[in-house]
């Protein structure tokens, strides 16, 4: 299993408009609306690291209104 955070910029005043195309995305285990210098983070979960790099590549960057992505791919899960 392959797990990422996502952290997204979008254009001013779409970002309730942006969580919510997130939150029914394949992939996408958790979107959230956050303060900061980005305006979304999204944890993504994938079968695999190319699975993981096609939903991220695209389809959350291809999202409309998503003007910028940072991955933060997880390397290793604490399971506890």
């Amino acid at each position: 299993m392959s797990t990422a955070f996502v952290l997204v910029n979008v254009e001013t005043g779409f970002d309730a408009e942006v969580q919510k195309k997130l939150a029914t995305m394949e992939g996408v285990t958790e979107a959230y609306q956050v303060y900061g210098v980005y305006d979304l983070i999204a944890k993504v979960t994938a079968d695999s690291m190319d699975k993981l790099k096609e939903i991220i590549t695209w389809k959350i960057r291809r999202l409309e209104k998503v003007r910028s992505t940072l991955t933060m791919i997880i390397m290793e899960e604490n399971k506890t």
